[in-house]
């Protein structure tokens, strides 16, 4: 008899936790948006560092870097998440697309417009994910409240120094 070793099939897991199905589902729903909109401000944040120019440009290209960097990494960690919470990460670009609340930087505004927006972004995804970390706090989730406690920080220090950068 012989054994697949390999499945091309995305599974349900199913964690013994203290959260039941309905609810390890509730939040990895809203983990899911969280990472759509991350991956909506790494496109975003990415798109601002390669076309920066004037003169401003070196610091914001070097700024943006850090922070597209430092996205890139969160989002393995919510996708990792929301498979701990035995359910499927989104994984196309429908999915974030549908899922996040943001949507693309203009590519026709003025820099400190674009920029501005960019913080926008950020607050926007700060409060969003403050709303999971509400809904895990209820269902007693711990780690994915610590997860998304440390998204809100970094993207308000990131909104403050993006908003820092074009203050008057």
């Amino acid at each position: 008899m012989t054994q697949t070793v390999l499945k091309n099939e995305i599974t349900e897991l199913a964690p013994r936790t203290w959260m039941d199905a309905d609810q390890r589902k509730e939040v990895a729903d809203g983990v899911a948006n969280v990472l759509a909109d991350a991956y909506r401000l790494l496109v975003n944040t990415q798109g601002l560092h390669w076309n920066v120019e004037g003169p401003m440009f070196y610091s914001l290209h070097k700024l943006t870097e850090d922070h597209y960097r430092e996205l890139f990494d969160s989002i393995d960690s919510l996708a990792e998440r929301i498979r701990a919470l035995g359910l499927p990460a989104p994984q196309s670009i429908k999915d974030f697309s549908e899922r996040s609340a943001l949507a693309d930087l203009p590519d026709k505004a003025e820099l400190e417009d674009r920029i501005a927006r960019l913080v926008e972004d950020y607050e926007r995804a700060a409060r969003r994910a403050v709303q999971v970390i509400e809904l895990a706090e209820r269902n007693k989730d711990v780690k994915t409240s610590d997860m998304l406690t440390e998204r809100v920080g970094i993207y308000e220090e990131n909104a403050w120094m993006l908003r820092a950068t074009i203050a008057s």
